[in-house]
């Protein structure tokens, strides 16, 4: 009985732990001044380490760039993975406590250790989720700039400077992308920035390598009076180009992927009309 106690005592300080945790992301806390001023400076932000506050920001890397691109602070990551682990680690805890209490023949180690696992297992499937959450964002934010180079080609064409060209090409069209273009330009209009610099401070907190080429090539015709429509239409074409490739591979991947049922359910079929013939031969 003193074992049964023992892990009753266990399971309730696991859940008390992960409520204590969850009271403590949620006490209100001081105003973030941090994310306001790197929203208004983000160039002389950037070059500013980030400091590492608490034991889990100095042990585990934190995904900023796929937070930035879902628009998540990392308090709100941080808050999702401990609720993950906290219901994770409840449901395990109550089982054992049923266990013990109902007297039930299953050893209260086994239900323990599941209830250890399982609130080590659910952060990281939470943090899986963002990580892939970020990735397809990431890949919808590429294919969008296929249609922003156009966009800024044709106002580049229509004899529109680079600056007009940037924000009449980004007010045509809708969705979160381009909202996103439109919220930077605007920032960088309110600060007087010129607004590549600001699209290359979005590229790099996003981590969208082609928003900071499109930002580039921009610069270069804002500077230095370049001609910049094939250019903007010759990386679209190339940009074209990739993702079909990529989506190439990913069908051929996935096509590969569809032959294993396939040999698996032929293999089936060949057992089940070769075991009565050989029934015959040992019988």
């Amino acid at each position: 009985m003193s074992s049964h106690l023992t892990w009753m005592i266990l399971a309730g300080a696991m859940v008390g732990l992960g409520v204590f945790l969850l009271v403590l992301q949620l006490v209100p806390a001081a105003p973030a001044l941090g994310p306001a001023l790197r929203r208004l400076h983000p160039v002389a932000a950037a070059s500013q380490p980030r400091p590492a506050v608490g034991w889990v920001r100095r042990n585990f890397r934190i995904p900023h760039s796929d937070l930035q691109l879902l628009n998540r602070t990392t308090d709100q990551y941080l808050l999702t993975l401990g609720l993950a682990g906290l219901f994770a680690l409840l449901l395990p805890a109550l089982m054992t406590v049923a266990v013990v209490l109902l007297r039930l023949p299953i050893s209260p180690a086994i239900t323990g250790v599941g209830t250890v696992l399982a609130a080590i297992a659910a952060p990281w499937l939470a943090h899986r989720d963002v990580v892939s959450k970020a990735d397809t964002a990431r890949d919808e934010f590429v294919r969008a700039m296929c249609t922003y180079f156009d966009l800024a080609a044709h106002q580049v064409l229509g004899g529109h400077g680079p600056v007009e060209s940037l924000t009449r090409a980004a007010g045509i069209c809708d969705g979160w992308v381009f909202d996103r273009i439109r919220q930077a330009l605007l920032a960088a209009e309110l600060q007087m920035r010129a607004p590549w610099d600001e699209l290359r401070a979005l590229s790099r907190a996003i981590n969208v390598v082609e928003l900071g080429d499109l930002a580039d090539i921009m610069n270069s015709a804002g500077n230095e009076g370049a001609a910049v429509y094939e250019t903007l239409r010759a990386r679209a074409d190339s940009l074209r180009d990739q993702l079909r490739t990529e989506a190439l591979a990913q069908a051929e991947v996935r096509t590969t992927k569809l032959d294993i049922p396939a040999s698996a359910l032929i293999f089936i079929l060949l057992v089940l009309m070769g075991y009565p013939f050989i029934t015959r031969l040992f019988i």
